[in-house]
């Protein structure tokens, strides 16, 4: 039997200890494959991506304006409280809200005339981000623009 190997180019400059680390952690997360699918699955699905840090981000062809419109009605189904309302120079919008000490953050971006770019971003008086509640945030905004 025959085993190919890297390259070493592959490896310069890497110790052996980096090897090992490379090789265990490979090995050990083969076995996660299926939750890994799972878990893409799950925020594919709903066309919501996340970054770490639990901020979720989603991209509408809809402008500005709508946008907004669909994310302060989704906030008020939510019973989330809206504080205030902010433009930026660039043309950019960004929506603070509060519910159960938690502090939420929207910032809508445009992208083009007809694309906006959402962020939500929720916090807990902890300092933990709460993406559960940000990712309903996009989506009740996507059901109010669709049903709009």
């Amino acid at each position: 039997m025959k085993i190919a190997l890297p390259h070493p180019m592959l490896f310069s400059g890497a110790t052996a200890r980096d090897v090992v680390i490379l090789v265990a952690l490979g090995v050990l997360l083969g076995g996660c494959e299926a939750l890994a699918v799972s878990a893409a699955g799950v925020g594919t699905a709903a066309g919501v991506n996340h970054a770490l840090g639990g901020i979720v981000y989603k991209t509408f062809s809809e402008p500005l304006p709508k946008v907004n419109q669909g994310a302060l009605a989704a906030l008020k189904r939510m019973d989330i409280k809206v504080e205030s309302v902010s433009k930026q120079q660039d043309g950019a919008e960004t929506i603070t809200a509060s519910a159960n000490e938690r502090k939420i953050e929207i910032e809508l971006e445009p992208i083009s005339a007809k694309t906006t770019r959402m962020r939500a971003v929720a916090r807990k008086p902890s300092g933990l981000w709460d993406s559960a509640t940000a990712t309903e945030i996009i989506l009740q905004t996507e059901k109010r623009l669709s049903s709009s």
